[in-house]
């Protein structure tokens, strides 16, 4: 088993990020040891969402014209309807997801964050589920799509709601912890 201590993660999100599937997630990576950096297209601070009412801010760590998914170990994409639905005509954002799905490394979204997946390739011939507003989207872009809390399939982690967190999170990080190749991809 791989030691989730020394990974280092990417969250991408902007503006409009669902406030719990950016803090959750990271607050349990951190608890396990990872390092993470949350990396958004502009800096200062990125604006989170309790659905359709604003919720809090948070600090960004690194701007994405200045982050390398080769320094990265793994990827998660918050949702919020706003946020993914932004970065998917960033085309920055999307060479930066394309870059993680490339390299085979773990990506984990949640609600509208497969949106992104979508414009990144990443999905056909995936089995995933979302947010169920996107499922026809899912499937046209080659993905089967499921109503289950949490999905994975391979390196990649999918759930459809705040209320899947705790799944989601623990799923990741098994999937994290059975990434051996993490640290070999990192060195080359």
């Amino acid at each position: 088993m791989a030691d989730v201590k020394s990974r280092n993660i990417a969250v991408l999100a902007t503006d409009g990020f669902e406030q719990s599937e950016l803090t959750e997630p990271v607050k349990a990576l951190r608890a396990a040891g990872a390092k993470v950096q949350v990396v958004a297209p502009s800096a200062g601070e990125i604006q989170g969402m309790n659905h359709a009412q604003k919720a809090g801010k948070t600090t960004v760590d690194l701007e994405l014209s200045k982050a390398h998914a080769e320094d990265f170990d793994a990827l998660v994409l918050p949702g919020g309807v706003a946020n993914p639905d932004t970065l998917r005509i960033n085309s920055q954002a999307i060479a930066f997801i394309r870059a993680f799905a490339k390299a085979g490394k773990p990506i984990a979204a949640i609600c509208h964050g497969p949106w992104t997946l979508i414009e990144a390739d990443a999905v056909r011939g995936r089995r995933v589920t979302s947010w169920p507003s996107l499922h026809t989207d899912l499937e046209n872009a080659g993905a089967t799509w499921v109503d289950q809390e949490v999905v994975v399939d391979g390196n990649l982690v999918t759930s459809r709601k705040p209320e899947d967190l705790p799944a989601f999170n623990r799923e990741f990080l098994h999937v994290l912890e059975q990434d051996k190749a993490a640290p070999a991809r990192r060195a080359s």
